[in-house]
């Protein structure tokens, strides 16, 4: 006989954004009751909006750094915790920097007392940002990072850190069940247009026919995981990962980001302007995840860059080629040096 699925209850922290509403989504499509909660300030109203449709699905506008508020989401048993709220985009930390570092502190401790009290297993997203920048090429889960703690980034570097190590002690002093996945670069439908993360605002750039910005000489390496493949990376570590124990999750190819323009240049069909400017803030030379870690749990990347950026440029309502060869796609063929610069 078929086993009956169980129906879990679960809490999502920063609903409202792009990877907590693609979270929220996808388990009330395996038929959960979810509770999305966000302050709003960088999530998307819209992104809410179509969650509301589903009857298993609530919100409430509720900033997890105020512990009053968080009291609103204590009143329902959890079974999961996923915990995605802080500000992101590198911008918003000269904008949003008390807010990244008391989301980090104040508001993860308030919601790891919430799975404490429901005995529910969580799920604290970290950051790429606990590396800085990395003297270790990949880097593995032990690699401890090169991070300035009174730099620029250091708000959100040592805020995620910080959490890290919020959770590491609430599974040794209450032997709460809680994960840490350290997300790398991700990307995907429902970006909000106004993102200010490299792949939707260059998007939003060629929607706009404007040239591409690219601060420094764009030789700076990142990589680029679809969010299909990240939310599956989430669940498998709630599942089976070790707790207080941290998982990278984040696509195994290295990019310059001029490399990546030439990437959405073949997927569009043309080549596509850029200007280069001088970076606004203290910026990283590379990144690059060891994912063998969660890989030893079963993971596999599914969705090649080209069918990402495909469906990214759909759904900004970009023009693409009529066929998208996936196999064609080898990184080595774009070269890593900047691209032709528009006249001044």
């Amino acid at each position: 006989m078929e086993s009956i699925k169980k129906i879990k209850n679960i809490l999502v922290t920063g609903a409202a954004g792009f990877v907590g509403s693609s979270m929220s989504e996808k388990q009330l499509e395996h038929g959960h009751c979810v509770h999305g909660i966000d302050n709003l300030i960088t999530g998307s109203k819209e992104n809410i909006s179509r969650l509301l449709k589903y009857p298993n699905f609530r919100f409430d506008h509720i900033d997890i750094n105020d512990g009053n508020a968080v009291l609103r989401a204590q009143n329902t048993k959890y079974d999961e915790v996923y915990h995605f709220a802080c500000p992101t985009g590198v911008p918003n930390i000269a904008i949003y920097g008390e807010e990244m570092m008391r989301t980090c502190s104040q508001g993860t401790e308030n919601i790891l007392n919430v799975a404490k009290l429901h005995n529910a297993t969580l799920v604290y997203t970290s950051s790429a940002e606990v590396y800085g920048d990395p003297k270790e090429f990949p880097q593995v889960e032990n690699y401890h990072g090169n991070v300035n703690p009174v730099g620029e980034r250091s708000t959100y570097e040592e805020g995620k850190r910080f959490g890290e190590m919020l959770v590491k002690l609430y599974v040794e002093k209450y032997h709460l069940k809680a994960k840490i996945v350290r997300i790398f670069n991700s990307y995907g439908p429902n970006m909000s247009k106004l993102d200010t993360r490299l792949i939707p605002n260059t998007l939003t750039h060629i929607k706009a026919g404007q040239p591409l910005t690219i601060f420094g000489n764009g030789t700076q390496t990142r990589t680029h995981l679809y969010i299909s493949d990240l939310l599956t990376g989430l669940e498998i570590v709630m599942k089976t990962g070790e707790s207080a124990s941290p998982y990278n999750v984040g696509g195994n190819t290295q990019l310059s980001i001029n490399q990546l323009v030439r990437a959405l240049s073949d997927v569009i069909g043309r080549e596509l302007p850029v200007e280069y400017k001088e970076h606004f803030i203290e910026d990283h030379g590379g990144r690059e995840p060891d994912v063998s870690k969660l890989m030893q749990l079963g993971w596999r990347i599914q969705t090649e860059l080209s069918t990402g950026l495909a469906a990214m440029c759909n759904e900004f309502g970009i023009p693409i080629k009529e066929a998208v060869n996936e196999k064609s796609y080898n990184p080595q063929q774009w070269p890593n040096r900047p691209i032709h610069e528009l006249p001044v």
